[in-house]
């Protein structure tokens, strides 16, 4: 496994990440065999493991914390905080509050004391960034944290962040992890530019787009997979699953599956640092680590591109961030009085 400098940290990581989203009731809820193929991960040269306290409402984050006794040194790991972990209204959100309650219930059942990477899951407007900057500054002085980072920030929200660091000298983000794959090449607009701009490092998640280019979600077919019970709308995009048709035969021609062909095209953007796989199974990390020498070729790419354009999404991901602008109809709609023109 070959390692790339996250950002400008100096900290060194696989092009793999390993994501644990799937260790727990969400996936697989057996937490010896999440262990087994965490160490097997491990023992491929994946030294990146990603979580967050969310996934199965903290007991991914308990099965790292099993899997890594012994070995904690070699890992880079991170984690994340923001979703809601409770019903009260305070146990979510960017404020000072609750990332400090976040982080120490995330060590606790990580059993470590310091996480490399703490990520903000997703933005939070009702909460000014020198707030939640602030409060992460303080937990990377008290040695809880070696370096911060965002989630799916669009990249007016990345800017602002880094102002405001240089201004109140503050701690800055350092990494930013965004939604990345064929399917969904968004972020090749401004996300990953300014990521390059500012010397961060871009962990990519969902690079099998949700799992439609594992190849296993055809047009016209049933399919009975673990995902396709959860609901989610995008497997059944008719738009998405025509592009899949036109790269199924990409990938066959290239002498490579569908599966290696999506995790080495993301793995190829120069502002990638690396990407997150999600392996619910042995037999899906196997998969997915026999493809870690893929190199796909300009002529591969370009018919990638012929597909699906630079910078443009098919779709989206059911769990993608929807910005309030976006998300809320009344920031996008006058009042009824106020629409008229005369």
């Amino acid at each position: 496994m070959k390692y790339r400098t996250l950002g400008r940290t100096g900290i060194k990581v696989s092009p793999y990440c390993l994501g644990a989203m799937m260790f727990g009731a969400l996936g697989n809820p057996d937490h010896e065999d999440c262990v087994r193929i965490i160490h097997k991960a491990l023992d491929a040269g994946v030294n990146f493991v990603d979580t967050a306290d969310a996934y199965a409402r903290g007991e991914s984050e308990t099965i790292l914390g099993k899997a890594l006794k012994g070995r904690r040194d070699n890992v880079v790991l991170a984690t994340k905080a923001h979703l809601p972990m409770g019903d009260d209204p305070n146990q979510q959100g960017n404020s000072r509050r609750w990332l400090t309650r976040a982080l120490d219930d995330s060590l606790r059942r990580l059993g470590t004391d310091h996480v490399d990477l703490f990520q903000i899951h997703r933005p939070a407007p009702d909460t000014d960034v020198e707030e939640t900057l602030s409060a992460l500054t303080d937990m990377m002085r008290a040695g809880k944290v070696r370096a911060i980072g965002t989630s799916s920030f669009p990249a007016s929200d990345i800017v602002e962040a880094q102002w405001v660091a240089e201004r109140r000298g503050l701690e800055r983000f350092r990494t930013e992890q965004p939604t990345y794959s064929i399917l969904n090449r968004g972020i090749e607009r401004e996300v990953l530019p300014v990521c390059e701009r500012y010397g961060m490092g871009a962990l990519v998640f969902s690079p099998l787009a949700g799992g439609l280019l594992t190849g296993r979600y055809r047009k016209g077919r049933p399919n009975d997979t673990h995902r396709a019970g959860f609901g989610f709308r995008h497997l059944a995009d008719e738009r998405r699953l025509d592009a899949v048709e036109q790269l199924i035969p990409v990938a066959q021609e290239a002498g490579m599956s569908l599966t290696h062909l999506a995790t080495a095209f993301a793995i190829s953007h120069p502002g990638v640092t690396s990407a997150i796989i999600g392996p619910r199974t042995t037999d899906h990390l196997d998969d997915l680590i026999a493809g870690a020498g893929t190199v796909l070729s300009d002529d591969v790419l370009d018919r990638i591109d012929a597909v699906v354009a630079p910078g443009t999404d098919v779709g989206t991901l059911d769990m993608a961030y929807a910005p309030p602008a976006v998300g809320q109809a009344r920031l996008r709609r006058r009042t009824a009085e106020e629409r008229s023109a005369a």
